[in-house]
Formats: C-alpha cells, structure tokens, sequence
C-alpha cells in the first residue's frame, strides 16, 4: 500500500510555500504520495509554479488513510493541523517557519532531512495531554470543545476588569477582580501561560495549570494541579462585565456574567511526531536562546564517586559544672540571699519597718540593759551633760 502524506502550509507566506513545493517533490521522488487540500493546491499554483502529482485530501481520499500529518509553518500551523486531525490518531510533524515554534521538530534549514525521516520511517511518537472544556450558562450546557495548549477566560471589554471566582476540585479557591485566567497544559506552559507568569513544565509531566492574568487580589499565584482534577473558573454577576473563551487561540464564545467554565484533562490526546530523541531542557535553551556560558557538565560516575567524601559528624559537646555544696540551690520563685553585711549597708538591712528604732525613744533592749545595770545613769548618780 502506497503511503500517503499530508502536507499542509501557510500560504499567506512566501517562504511557506516554496518549503511545501520542495517537500512534495521530494516525497513524490521517494515513491510516497504527498497529499494537500484544495485551498492550497490552488494557492502554490497561483503563483505559476507546478506540482508534482498530488492527491486532494476528501477528493481523492480521506484523513484516516493519510499516516503523518507533515505541518509547515509556526505553532499556530500546527495548532490548525491538531484542530484537523482531531478525529484521528494521525501524528503531527512540524517544520518551524516562525519565531519561536517550541512545537515544531525542526527549522527550516533541515527540512531536507525532515521528508528524509519520514520517508525512512525514523519518527517516534509523543503522545500529548489535552483539555476538555465545558461551559455552562444557567446550569444549561452551551459548548463542548478542546485545547491543546489552554482555554483562556479573558474579558470582553478593554475598559473593564471581570470578576471571577476560582474553583479546584468542586471546591472554591479565591475570588478576584482580573484581565483573565489561564487554564493550560504542559505543552501549553510555553506558549500563553508562559507570558502570564506561570511555570514552565516538562511536557511528560501530567498536570494542569491555573494561570490569573492581572489579578487585583493577594493571592494569584499560578497554580499545578492533578491531571486527575476538575478546575472551573465563574464569571461573577455582581458587575456587568463580560468575558471571553479562547481555546488555543481558534475557538472562541462570549462569557456573559453567571457563566462557567469547567476544565479537564481530554481522553483524547495529540500526536505529535519527533525525529530527534532532544532534552526538553535543550530545547528550551535553544527557543529561548538562554544563556549557559560558565557550564562545566556532569561528572562521570567513577569520578564523581571518588571525589565524594563522606562528611565528619560533628557532636556538641557539652561541660557539666560541679555544684558547690556550700552554695544554696536556689528555687524557683525565691528571693536570691544578700551574703553582704547589713551593717555595712543599712540601706540593704532587712529590719522590719515595726521594728526600726526612733532617734530619742527608748526600746525594750534599752530598758533590759538599763535593769541589768542597776538602772543605768540613774543607779550611779552620774548625769551626762547635755551638749552645747
């Protein structure tokens, strides 16, 4: 059986369409059939150019025959090529013609090699999270659609915020005044949700991301959350402003207040083809041309094993005071004893207040020794004179 392939391009441009001319001569040459759609067999033969032989996708056959989807163009190509083949399982290999293209596989310049792989059969494919999404008016479902990149809630009016409220697993997160809320998947972490603020996430890591866009509110960080959750943004009725869906860009519908928008992972996932086995990591470096200079790379096992010590434990130690037996615990609660002499310190003296002796007065002492000694002065018949 004949293998047939689908080419599909941006016609609007120049570049675009000279790079599918190119790759349908050159699957035609390999003995594969190249296929395009009407709309653009008529655009690349407007400009006086000819094809080779080529088959019209839904004349000639239909999308289920076709086994590689080969996408020429920026990532908003290849997001019109996924909406195509949704239907299908056939897979999506991208040329990049655009700026950044983190879903293409590769650049222009390779795309001689790239009809080389596909001609040989060295692709592999990548199986792709996406959402499904549902939204409700009235507790009445009014749409059913998808995204592979992320359903956007944004407002409808430049001049005015929108008020929505943020759900996570049926339960509500926060309510916020903002510019909109971005729902994405991994793949869609680059792309929209990447420009909000939000994390990048590797594309083999299962999650969902809630995105807020200009929040007015203390707590709008991005959030990860389970593939396995249902996240939900609502349109508040409390202002009149109204908001607006875009999924992936495509696909839109007006939100009108009391609206909402409910958010999972599809069960039908996108392929998308790849012919280099490239760390996510190094494409990224290469997308966003991030500096790595100073990288010095990982050591080898062996050496990383014997350059690796184990560290010493260091133990507190700690110093035990003997008690001095003649010193008196103290307790809590008790007064610290004063070991000074009072007499040295009347100031410091305990005496009670009763107690205190009153310049002239005579004291129950005075009166003892007075007895003791025959009644003092008035026993002898000495009498102390007065000083001047």
């Amino acid at each position: 059986m004949t293998r047939k392939i689908l080419v599909m391009t941006h016609t609007g441009r120049s570049e675009a369409k000279d790079a599918a001319r190119q790759s349908c001569e050159q699957l035609y040459a390999a003995g594969l059939v190249p296929v395009l759609s009407r709309p653009d067999v008529e655009a690349l033969r407007a400009d006086g150019f000819r094809l080779p032989p080529v088959e019209i996708l839904e004349e000639d056959l239909a999308l289920r025959e076709i086994e590689i989807v080969m996408v020429l163009g920026g990532d908003g190509s290849i997001l019109r090529a996924a909406e195509l083949v949704r239907g299908v399982d056939t897979p999506l290999l991208g040329v990049n013609l655009g700026h950044v293209g983190f879903l293409a596989e590769s650049e222009r310049s390779g795309l001689s090699e790239t009809v080389e792989a596909i001609v040989d059969g060295r692709y592999t494919v990548e199986r792709r999270m996406a959402l499904d999404v549902t939204v409700w008016e009235h507790r009445r479902k009014v749409l059913h659609t998808w995204a592979l990149n992320e359903a956007s809630v944004e407002k409808g009016d430049r001049e005015k915020m929108i008020e929505v409220v943020t759900e996570v697993d049926r339960r509500p997160l926060s309510t916020f005044g903002c510019d909109g809320v971005v729902m994405a998947t991994p793949t869609g972490s680059t792309a929209y949700a990447f420009s909000a603020g939000g994390p990048v996430v590797w594309p083999e890591v299962e999650a969902l991301l809630m995105v807020p866009l200009s929040a007015h509110a203390l707590f709008s960080r991005p959030l990860v959350i389970s593939p396995r959750s249902m996240i939900a943004v609502e349109v508040l009725t409390r202002t009149d402003a109204r908001g607006v869906l875009w999924c992936d860009g495509r696909r839109t519908a007006d939100l009108p207040p009391g609206s909402r928008i409910e958010v999972r992972r599809s069960e039908k996932s996108v392929n998308l083809a790849r012919i280099h086995a490239t760390p996510f990591s190094e494409r990224l470096v290469r997308k966003f041309e991030l500096p790595i200079a100073g990288w010095r790379g990982p050591m080898p096992s062996e050496q990383g094993e014997a350059m690796t010590t184990a560290l010493p434990l260091v133990q507190p130690t700690t110093k035990v005071v003997p008690q001095d037996e003649h010193q008196p615990k103290l307790t809590v609660g008790r007064e610290i004893p004063h070991h000074g002499d009072d007499r040295d310190h009347p100031e410091t003296s305990h005496t009670p207040a009763a107690e205190t002796p009153v310049p002239g007065a005579s004291t129950p002492q005075d009166a003892a020794d007075g007895a003791s000694d025959g009644g003092g002065a008035a026993a002898t018949g000495h009498r102390e004179e007065p000083r001047p």
